[in-house]
């Protein structure tokens, strides 16, 4: 996804774009600043994502599973976490049952058609979610309203909810169980950090998951 502008928009990247042509090279180290200056901010979600780690590992242990939905972008980084979890990230383990809700094609425009766009992930989590389970739900804006019907349906059974937003405050966030709240200039930016956040997780739950028997 792209963050649309104005003419009477003043970010640095647009203020570029509208000088001297051929400034293509400044733009995009204008851009990796903006994400080095993010990625130094989303280190203070170390402890978090250690946790959340942690969490995991006893969610799998005790035969729980991971959902995850978003929209766009955000659905590709959901399916990203879902496959690193059903196949290896770094290290050889047993494959962990892990659904990314907006991978179903089938389902996807089944539900949209018949119930709406905002029940799209929320009637899978009805689906799919038992107590003790744990959905990710990742949205740039933090507002996405099927996002957050999504998440208000995993915390009325008893899923533990896990948010990945834009800038707080947001909705989102402010109704999950616990949040990383990416504080960036642009919705790339933001989603370029939640990706980097899907492999520490995988990081953290590798280093988990060794205390148990797989």
């Amino acid at each position: 996804m792209a963050v649309s502008h104005n003419s009477s928009c003043e970010c640095r990247q647009c203020a570029s774009s509208s000088q001297v042509p051929g400034q293509g090279v400044e733009l995009v180290g204008l851009h990796l600043d903006d994400l080095a200056i993010a990625a130094r901010d989303a280190h203070r979600a170390a402890p978090i994502v250690h946790e959340w780690g942690q969490q995991l590992a006893e969610v799998f242990a005790a035969g729980g599973k991971l959902l995850a939905c978003g929209n766009g972008g955000s659905a590709a980084e959901a399916q990203h976490l879902t496959g690193e979890l059903l196949g290896r990230f770094r290290q050889e383990r047993r494959p962990l049952p892990a659904v990314a809700l907006c991978a179903d094609s089938a389902a996807v425009t089944a539900i949209s058609n018949d119930y709406g766009l905002e029940e799209l992930f929320a009637r899978q989590v009805q689906a799919y979610g038992r107590r003790g389970d744990v959905l990710v739900a990742l949205s740039t804006s933090g507002s996405s309203p099927n996002v957050i019907a999504a998440a208000k349906a995993g915390l009325a059974l008893g899923v533990t909810v896990w948010a990945m937003t834009g800038p707080a405050p947001n909705p989102l966030a402010a109704l999950s169980d616990s949040a990383i709240a990416v504080d960036a200039p642009t919705v790339a930016t933001v989603q370029e950090i939640h990706l980097s956040l899907v492999h520490a997780l995988c990081i953290a739950l590798d280093q988990a998951l060794q205390a148990h028997i797989w």
